[in-house]
């Protein structure tokens, strides 16, 4: 069955750097779009960053350009995102998601807290 299993989250104080992974597996990974969404208490779930299937295109929120970074290793099935300089707004739960063939798959979710 499909899965995304997200990890790598954690406490960090402000300005550190947090390296969250997306193993995938039960689905053709390299040919979907991958995007990283977070979703703070009592807010919406947004976008945070996306990836295409080879990797070539990415796009991020303005909220993290410049500090984050997304990537993905097809050979390894598994999707990055390098968090650099946190924020305590960027506190949340971070998801790792799959779209293509029409497909739409989510992940349970890893907890980032950014405080001191």
């Amino acid at each position: 069955q499909v899965q995304l299993v997200e990890s790598g989250g954690g406490l960090v104080q402000p300005g550190g750097s947090l390296r969250l992974s997306c193993a995938a597996s039960g689905f053709t990974f390299s040919t979907y779009f991958m995007n990283w969404y977070r979703q703070a208490p009592g807010k919406e779930r947004e976008l945070v960053a996306g990836i295409s299937s080879g990797g070539s295109r990415k796009n991020y929120a303005d909220a993290v350009k410049g500090r984050f970074t997304i990537s993905r290793d097809n050979a390894k099935n598994t999707m990055y995102l390098q968090m650099n300089v946190l924020k305590a707004e960027d506190t949340a739960v971070y998801y790792c998601n799959a779209r293509g063939n029409g497909n739409a798959y989510w992940g349970q979710g890893t907890q980032v807290t950014v405080s001191s």
